[in-house]
């Protein structure tokens, strides 16, 4: 069959239970198809076939003595801040070019026990720091539907793969928008999940208290499979919650879209720089919903001006401790001919870190130092506890908060934008993780460019199941999940 890639996760595993095809034969499909087309995408920053070969033997025997699940051999690529014993993890950066972890994070783990072949690693903004997967130490990933522009960041490597077709549905992370974001450059569906929903055990930190793993995937019902993998407690990570975790494939039509109460916030759609072209899609998006039964109802969300400074104190504050461990001496990269401790510290690390990632430490360094950490770090905590105020007070009059996942399409690459326009780029993001709520992107049309926009819905805590079915029943009757950019339609 030349058309594997086309097919969803659930005709995948009905195919696989059927024997319409075994998945060494689904395996050696998408090696193919990487092996053509990723010279030109650069989504993978390595390619582990004869690994994923003998998993899918491994899935294949076990279908035939009968202990196959619904994703036995189904395979899938990791964005590569997650640990994979014996595959090199490098977060995109120089400074873990060397780096093979010796264990699996929790997310690879539990995608092993699932039966999931893992093809690959994918590339990402170093340390997920950047929203175009330029600062890569591995170059730009390019967007499957315009090389010419990015495919955003930082899972820009996850996204990019999947819109390609050169992985059913991928894991990514969302530190501010690096799940959701990337998928409206790209077409598809994301999720963030709840913070605590999914295990951190094993995903290289950036910032800890906003970093959250989710699936990237074309639909909501291929999210849903993969949430079914990633959810649920992980005694190894102190900030996973104990909390009942749904099954989100058996509830993608339990919530009705007619009544749903959408928030619309007015300051969300007044923010110098959104596209028309974007408005006009996600308007356009919201009707539908609103011809499907939903009821639209105006809100405020007074603390929008505050989303950028606050966020851009409070990860780069938490990026500066968490890469503190990077020194040239235990693991990762180190300079050559140190004449002294200190020298070994300084070019380790100023040789090994890009420059956006040098950046922040700068900036969270400075905000965490003595004369400053009460006026900037402290008072960044208490704006965040107004914002996620800010949140739940709108959550009293309805179910879920529309807007853009982003204020324009994709970006040509090399368009060298400032920091602070890079920042800005975040502002519809970064509050939900500063919140540590659920969203989940959803693709809803294109602009005069032919470049895909995004719909964010962003739900109360817990609601995943909420907001993937809103999501899967709005693909029931709207074909942009479906589309397809040309290179995906080559064949192997």
């Amino acid at each position: 069959m030349t058309d594997l890639h086309r097919l969803s996760i659930r005709e995948l595993s009905e195919g696989l239970a059927n024997a319409q095809f075994s998945s060494r034969e689904l395996t050696e499909h998408y090696l193919k198809r990487i092996t053509k087309i990723d010279a030109q995408v650069k989504s993978y920053v390595t390619v582990t076939p004869e690994l994923a070969l003998a998993e899918a033997d491994a899935a294949d025997t076990l279908r035939k003595a009968g202990g196959a699940n619904v994703l036995t051999g189904v395979p899938i690529a990791h964005k590569d801040i997650f640990c994979t014993q014996g595959i090199k993890t490098t977060a995109g950066s120089k400074i873990l070019d060397n780096f093979i972890s010796p264990y699996d994070a929790t997310v690879v783990a539990k995608g092993k026990a699932s039966g999931l072949v893992t093809l690959g690693k994918l590339n990402m903004d170093e340390f997920a720091m950047g929203s175009t997967s330029e600062n890569s130490y591995y170059g730009a990933t390019a967007n499957p539907w315009n090389l010419n522009h990015v495919p955003g960041g930082s899972s820009g490597g996850s996204a990019a793969a999947v819109a390609a077709d050169l992985a059913p549905f991928a894991t990514g992370t969302d530190t501010g928008g690096s799940i959701r974001q990337p998928a409206s450059f790209c077409g598809l569906t994301g999720l963030k999940p709840t913070y605590g929903r999914v295990s951190r055990f094993g995903m290289i930190a950036y910032a800890s208290s906003l970093d959250q793993g989710g699936p990237m995937a074309r639909s909501a019902e291929d999210c849903a499979y993969l949430m079914n993998v990633m959810a649920g407690h992980d005694a190894k990570d102190s900030t996973s919650m104990n909390q009942t975790v749904d099954n989100y494939v058996a509830n993608l039509n339990d919530t009705s879209v007619k009544g749903l109460r959408i928030g619309i916030p007015k300051q969300y759609f007044n923010v110098a720089g959104l596209a028309e072209d974007v408005k006009a899609r996600v308007e356009e998006s919201l009707k539908k919903l609103e011809d499907m039964g939903a009821t639209l109802v105006e809100i405020d969300l007074n603390m929008t001006e505050s989303y950028v400074p606050t966020y851009y104190l409070i990860a780069p504050a938490e990026a500066s401790s968490n890469l503190q461990r990077f020194d040239g001496v235990r693991y990762g990269y180190r300079c050559e001919n140190p004449v002294d401790l200190m020298d070994l510290y300084k070019r380790s690390r100023s040789e090994g870190f890009g420059k956006e990632v040098q950046r922040r430490i700068l900036i969270g360094t400075y905000a965490l130092s003595a004369g400053y950490y009460d006026a900037y770090y402290v008072k960044a905590q208490k704006v965040r506890r107004l914002i996620q105020q800010d949140f739940l007070k709108a959550f009293e009059s309805v179910d879920v908060i529309a807007a853009p996942a982003a204020p324009t399409t994709a970006y040509k690459i090399g368009a060298n934008l400032s920091p602070v326009e890079m920042y800005l780029g975040d502002i519809y993001t970064i509050a939900v993780n500063l919140a540590g709520l659920p969203a989940i992107n959803a693709p809803v049309g294109f602009d005069q460019n032919n470049l895909p926009v995004g719909l964010q819905l962003i739900g109360n805590y817990w609601s995943e199941s909420q907001l993937l079915s809103v999501v899967h029943q709005y693909q029931q009757v709207t074909d942009w999940h479906t589309q397809r950019a040309a290179i995906a339609e080559e064949n192997a």
